[in-house]
């Protein structure tokens, strides 16, 4: 008997994942929030379902310094003195 209480060749293999990185989750949605970040020379961008998530991660970026925008699905921008907009909606 194998370590995991199965026997040899019981539970067939689970198949390998795949992510999209950046242009949607693993079911092929395309992401509502879109950030970016800039700085100097530096541009960062990160795409997100959740509202709470991509306004709690740019509010951390804004207070280090960066100029910080949220583009939502329809194509809204909010910058910092509009994120609390972004949530309530």
């Amino acid at each position: 008997m194998a370590p995991n209480c199965h026997a040899p060749g019981e539970l067939p293999p689970k198949p390998a994942a795949t992510w999209n990185v950046g242009a949607g989750d693993a079911r092929g949605c395309a992401l509502a929030y879109k950030m970016v970040a800039e700085r100097d020379n530096e541009k960062y961008s990160f795409n997100r379902e959740s509202r709470l998530l991509i306004v709690a991660k740019a509010r951390v970026w804004a207070s280090e310094g960066w100029q910080v925008v949220i583009t939502d699905q329809d194509g809204k921008a909010y910058a910092p003195p509009e994120f609390d907009q972004l949530l309530a909606a």
